[in-house]
């Protein structure tokens, strides 16, 4: 049997399992145990080691490392925009050539898978770099306006205080380029073959960064996003043929897939388990969200994130079983989001910790130091110098407001 993870867009998905066709050869229990294994595996370790970077992400050299917060509102819309973008692209794919929309898909996710591992592998790489690799410094910095235009109109936006309205400020170094270059040539692997180890590689890029830089702002975030998408899923995979149709139509690095013929067919086995990508980030931004509710308890235990991570482990299993005793496409959230949700708050439950679960607010501690802005003016590369400049704003906002001791 091809057993499958079906995912819609973004990887928000669900799974199933379906009969092998092409006259492919059912895959045999030593072929599916192995297929199973490793992706339950590849999945766990986006969702560990995101979480471990998403407690650090917002110490980054550059504004694309700071993490986005997920407030209330947006989580109570993403079911909608992620419903309205499936249908969507269901629409594409009935009205518009499969094979033209594939080609500008892989494209786009050239570029981004590109850049995904390249930040992914960029902390590993600088421990391997010898301690006198020749790194020098580089910056890449778009500004508006130029010349004498550039103050004048930086002045009148901001009260006539002298400040530069940067676009772009990006700081890298020689270690980067190297790691860009190395995730090039996956790229390219990628574009020209689409071989599943390309695909898993920008896929568990995906999934880490995810992890890593979607942070929801508190647990009650946590489970309206969770419990939306709960409904989401389980609409679109049981209600209508929609994200299955998708799933099998849509060519890009947005599900971790592994052979289950490996065995019998070494590295081109083309008989594959599936897992969407939305199965592994969204419970994984929550599991992220009680490390950093563990930490903030200042314990020196991380009961919360084993909990939710262990019943991550066991919510997937459940689907996997699932979908080998019905044979039909199931929705993944519909056993994650219970399992994910339901024993951290039965472990709150028993410590008596449900009032400070509830309410931890994780989007301060990012720059907990930084005057927070309604509008950011800029993209700055360094957390530091964005609240130097801050504050520099505030205090020549601030001397402009004294009175004037001689006019008294």
């Amino acid at each position: 049997m091809e057993a499958q993870a079906e995912e819609a867009q973004s990887g928000v998905s669900g799974a199933g399992v379906a009969p092998s066709g092409g006259g492919r050869a059912p895959a045999t229990p030593e072929g599916m145990a192995l297929a199973y294994g490793s992706l339950v595996g590849m999945a766990l370790l986006p969702i560990f080691f995101g979480a471990l970077r998403s407690v650090t992400c917002a110490k980054g050299k550059n504004a694309s490392d700071m993490p986005e917060t997920i407030t209330s509102r947006d989580a109570a819309r993403f079911p909608i925009i992620a419903s309205c973008t499936l249908l969507g692209l269901y629409l594409f794919f009935k009205i518009f050539s499969q094979e033209y929309i594939n080609l500008l898909l892989s494209m786009y996710f050239f570029v981004l898978g590109i850049l995904a591992l390249s930040h992914t592998i960029s902390p590993m790489m600088n421990k391997l770099f010898p301690v006198n690799f020749p790194n020098k410094q580089y910056q890449l910095l778009f500004t508006q306006g130029t010349g004498e235009s550039k103050e004048e109109a930086a002045k009148d936006e901001n009260d006539g205080v002298p400040f530069v309205a940067e676009i772009v400020n990006y700081e890298f170094d020689t270690k980067d380029l190297v790691c860009l270059a190395m995730s090039s040539v996956v790229g390219v692997w990628y574009l020209l073959r689409k071989h599943w180890i390309a695909n898993n590689l920008f896929g568990l890029a995906f999934s880490l960064n995810g992890v890593e830089l979607l942070h929801l702002n508190n647990v009650s975030t946590g489970c309206i996003l969770l419990g939306g998408l709960f409904f989401y899923d389980v609409f679109w995979v049981f209600g209508t043929n929609v994200m299955v149709t998708v799933a099998k139509s849509f060519e890009a690095p947005i599900k971790l897939v592994f052979p289950q013929d490996l065995l019998e067919r070494g590295l081109e086995a083309d008989n594959f388990a599936m897992l969407g990508l939305g199965d592994i980030v969204i419970p994984g931004i929550f599991i992220a969200l009680l490390l950093r509710f563990d930490i903030s308890l200042k314990k020196n235990t991380h009961t919360y994130f084993y909990t939710s991570f262990v019943a991550y482990i066991f919510g997937l299993g459940i689907t996997i079983g699932i979908m080998h005793v019905f044979r039909h496409a199931q929705p993944a959230l519909l056993y994650l989001v219970p399992a994910c949700i339901g024993f951290p708050l039965l472990v709150a439950l028993v410590k008596g910790e449900v009032a400070e679960m509830f309410s931890y607010d994780s989007s301060a501690e990012i720059l907990p130091h930084t005057p927070r802005l309604t509008h950011f003016p800029s993209v700055s590369g360094s957390p530091s110098s964005l609240a130097d400049s801050m504050q520099q704003t505030l205090s020549c906002s601030h001397r402009r407001r004294q009175p004037n001791p001689s006019a008294m």
